[in-house]
Order: C-alpha cells, then sequence, then structure tokens
C-alpha cells in the first residue's frame, strides 16, 4: 500500500485534578506514533495551555484559532484522553474550530496497580462523556474498536491507518471532479446517473463531446512530438503484441488529446464512451488509454459509467493504489462463493502482470476486429480484494454504495481481456442484495481490506446509505 501524506489536528484534553504527568507522557506518545506513520500533527504546544491540553473554554478557543489556520491542511482531528479530559473543552473546540472533518476519539487504559490517586486515568468514563458532548453538538465521530487502548498496542496502529483512510476518502470525495468524454452508451441503461445528486455532495462533472475529442485526435499527425512522445510512453507501460503500428498510432493521438482535455479542466478522474461510436468513427479502443490513467491514479472507467469512476476514485483514496472497473460477469463452475471478474480491457497494470496490448473479440463481432485494437489482456494473480460500488437513487434523491471484501485467487482460468476469479464470503446473498437493490452490472476491485474505512466514510460522515458485505 502507497503512503499517502496526511494532516491532522490533535486535541489532548485534560482535567487538573489528574497527575499532569499523563498529559505529557500522553503528547509524547501520540506525537511518536503519528510520525511514524508519516503524519503530521498541527497540536497546540506545552507552553500555549497547561502543558498543550485543552481543559477551559479559553485553551479550545486557542485550540480552535489553531486548527483554523491550518483549516487547508487538516484531514482529520485525533482526540486523546490521558485521562478522564474535559466533554466540553473538547466539544468546544471542534465546534469553533468547524473544521467538518473526521474526529477520532481515543482514551487510554488504567492498570490494575495503578488506581491509585498518583496514577488513575478514568478514560474509560471519560470518552462516554465526551462522545455524549459531541452527540448533542451534532459532531460526527469514530470510535477505535476497543473502548480505550493504549497508543503503543498495533490495533491502535490499525486503527489509525484505518482513520486516516475515512480522513482521505472524506477528504477527496468532497471535491472530485469527473470529466464524462461522451454520450452514455443507448445500450447502458444501467449506468444512468443523476448529476444533480452527485454536485449536491460537492461532486462535480465536466462533459465533453465525443466528436470533439475524435476531432482534436484526427489533426494529429503521426510526426508531431507529442504523439511521439505519447507513443513512447505506450511502448514502456505495455507489450505491443500484434497490434498494428497505425493503430497504436491512433491510441497515442488519442491519449495526447485526452490528457489535454483532463489538465485543462483540473480533472480527477473520468469516463469514457466506448461502445461503439469510438470504434465506428475513430478505428481503436480507448482500453490502453484507460490503463495508464488509472495506473497514474487517475481512475478512468468506460461506457461513461460516471459512478463507476467515482467508486474507483473512492477506493483508491482509502488503500493508496489503483483501482479498476469490472463486471460481475461469471460463476466460476459449481463454486458458489466464486465468480468471474472480466472486462475487455481497461484495468491499470498493478493488476495485469502479463498486461499486453491486444484487440477485444466480443466487441469485433459487431465493429471488426481491427477497430478494436487498444485493449489489454492479461489475468490479475491472487491477491486481498475489496469490491464497492456507489451510485445515485434518483427516486430517493440519495446516494447509495455497497462494500465488501475478499481474496483474488490464482484459480484456472481460460479465456481472454482482463480477467480475474474472486472468492466472496456469502456471494450468492450478495447478488442477491445487488439485484435487489438495482445495482449496476459494474463494479469496482482494489487489492486492498478497506472496507471498513469506506464505510465509516461514506455513511457516518458522507451521510450515504451504505451496505457493508460483512458475511
Amino acid at each position: 500500500m502507497k503512503k499517502q501524506h496526511l494532516t491532522m489536528g490533535v486535541i489532548i484534553g485534560n482535567r487538573d485534578f489528574f497527575p499532569d504527568k499523563l498529559v505529557s507522557e500522553a503528547r509524547q506518545d501520540v506525537l511518536s506514533v503519528l510520525e511514524k506513520q508519516g503524519i503530521a500533527a498541527i497540536t497546540l504546544g506545552e507552553n500555549d495551555t497547561k502543558l498543550g491540553g485543552v481543559e477551559t473554554y479559553q485553551d479550545a478557543r486557542k485550540c480552535a484559532d489553531l486548527f483554523g489556520k491550518h483549516q487547508a491542511e487538516i484531514a482529520g482531528v485525533l482526540v486523546v484522553l490521558p485521562n478522564f479530559g474535559d466533554e466540553r473543552g473538547v466539544a468546544d473546540t471542534l465546534h469553533l474550530a468547524d473544521l467538518k472533518v473526521p474526529v477520532l476519539v481515543q482514551g487510554y487504559p488504567d492498570e490494575l496497580h495503578k488506581l491509585n490517586v498518583a496514577n488513575r486515568r478514568d478514560a474509560w468514563c471519560g470518552k462516554i462523556s465526551v462522545c455524549n458532548n459531541l452527540y448533542q453538538y451534532g459532531i460526527k465521530y469514530t470510535l477505535t474498536t476497543k473502548h480505550v487502548v493504549h497508543p503503543s498496542d498495533p490495533s491502535f496502529v490499525e486503527e489509525l491507518q484505518r482513520f486516516s483512510a475515512v480522513c482521505r476518502v472524506v477528504r477527496g470525495m468532497k471535491k472530485v471532479r469527473i470529466g464524462a468524454i461522451g454520450a452514455r452508451p443507448t445500450a447502458f441503461n444501467t449506468v444512468r446517473y443523476s448529476e444533480k445528486i452527485l454536485q449536491k455532495n460537492g461532486i462535480s462533472v465536466v462533459t465533453c463531446d465525443l466528436s470533439e475529442i475524435l476531432g482534436d485526435a484526427n489533426k494529429l499527425a503521426n510526426s508531431d512530438q507529442r504523439v511521439q512522445h505519447h507513443l513512447e510512453k505506450i511502448h514502456n507501460y505495455a507489450s505491443t503484441g500484434k497490434t498494428p503500428s497505425e493503430a497504436l498510432f491512433q491510441i497515442a493521438k488519442l491519449d495526447v488529446v485526452l490528457n489535454d482535455f483532463m489538465e485543462a479542466n483540473d480533472l480527477d478522474a473520468n469516463a469514457i464512451q466506448c461502445w461503439t461510436s469510438l470504434q465506428q468513427n475513430y478505428g481503436c479502443n480507448v482500453c490502453t488509454s484507460s490503463s495508464m490513467f488509472s495506473e497514474g491514479m487517475i481512475p478512468s472507467a468506460c461506457e461513461v459509467d460516471v459512478t463507476g469512476t467515482l467508486s474507483m476514485y473512492a477506493l483508491q483514496l482509502a488503500s493508496g493504489s489503483p483501482s479498476a472497473l469490472v463486471d460481475w460477469n461469471n460463476n466460476y463452475a459449481d463454486d458458489e462463493e466464486k465468480c468471474v471478474l472480466f472486462h475487455c480491457g481497461n484495468w491499470a497494470k498493478s493488476f495485469l502482470p502479463d498486461i499486453e496490448i491486444s484487440n477485444a473479440p466480443i466487441l469485433g463481432t459487431s465493429v471488426g476486429v481491427e477497430n478494436t485494437y487498444g485493449a489489454l489482456d492479461g489475468r490479475t494473480p491472487a491477491s486481498p480484494l475489496t469490491f464497492g460500488r456507489i451510485t445515485t437513487d434518483d427516486p430517493k434523491g440519495i446516494m447509495r454504495a455497497y462494500v465488501g471484501e475478499g481474496q483474488l485467487t490464482d484459480d484456472e482460468l481460460h479465456t481472454f481481456g482482463n480477467r480475474a476469479v474472486a472468492k466472496i464470503p456469502d456471494l450468492q446473498g450478495l447478488m442477491q442484495y445487488v439485484c435487489k437493490h438495482g445495482f449496476e452490472h459494474h463494479v469496482v476491485m482494489n487489492a486492498s481490506h478497506m472496507a471498513a474505512a469506506l464505510r465509516e466514510a461514506f455513511e457516518n460522515y458522507l451521510g450515504w446509505e451504505v451496505y457493508h458485505h460483512d458475511a
């Protein structure tokens, strides 16, 4: 998993009739853990308030002012309770700062032989009071799995990593910009979506007619320096197999124009019309470009599946690694917990160690195989699997999603295109849910286990309706 830089605000709660040393020790403990995880901390200095803790309203104002100065940087807040803490101090800080970011509440455990006045913490009880106040203030927060946990506990590091993923997803989803390139293929009602519901949730869609992209691509000469540069990138990216040189030039020209469009509109992801105008009017598949975008952490989906590429982006934010749009495609023999994931060929090469530029035989039956070069061929090996899908529920006017985990396997599979075998507990129950609730036939896969973080981000902080398939 790729480490991503993150900045967190840190509030160290305190009550002055508890030992001062507990606050000082907690400050050292937590800052050390954050530093090891590559997380920058914004917190009061030891001389800004008593030991750098937050107890009084004046302390809360100082901490909130500090957070306000770093609002653009802070992706989440960690509340640390080395003792009971002051419930109002914590709540007032977050209320005054008004950061609207995820909040993780941690409390220290007591030791049985240190329950005397000089050493006791009472954070078990204090955490309940702090959360009660946050609830009253309408501030969303996240809990550690263990009610109290020491920062040195390995489970807390796992909690911190999961919370970091939540912060990345929430931060990224509130400002994502997606390019919708071309019209939705008539045959794919399944990928309909509501731009208005997306915009209400901070997700912007920038549209472009496919003819504009193809027109600009056709104006480029093979000798154009940018075309030559992108052709070199393609050769360095994947084996070209039996793909004709003229098809490679077509792919390179398309890649130039798509990149120009993405940069000109400051886009984070795209969804491109590919079935079948591109093949009939231009003569190649866009899969290679889509794969290169996704590998470069700019998710790219086919069939103008805007909420599909949004799902790719969310899983990418959580894990720090590329995602792929796949079809829930086939049963795997009679194994009720396995299925075949497939697409004609646009997965990031992180999923395809044997990647090769090829054609699309299924699409080729209707448009001619010679017009489908650019599709990729390759098999995804065994790895962890997070799957997920975001959709707009237009009748209800809401965002919905489902997430879950499983494994990609090395089971035998003889076919073409981009392909994988997935093993998912209670797969039949999942398919029942997908069908009964009207989800698309596309799902997103990511080589990670991030379902819990995605659910927390979507449900708790973004306010979406979420099903977590946790069989």
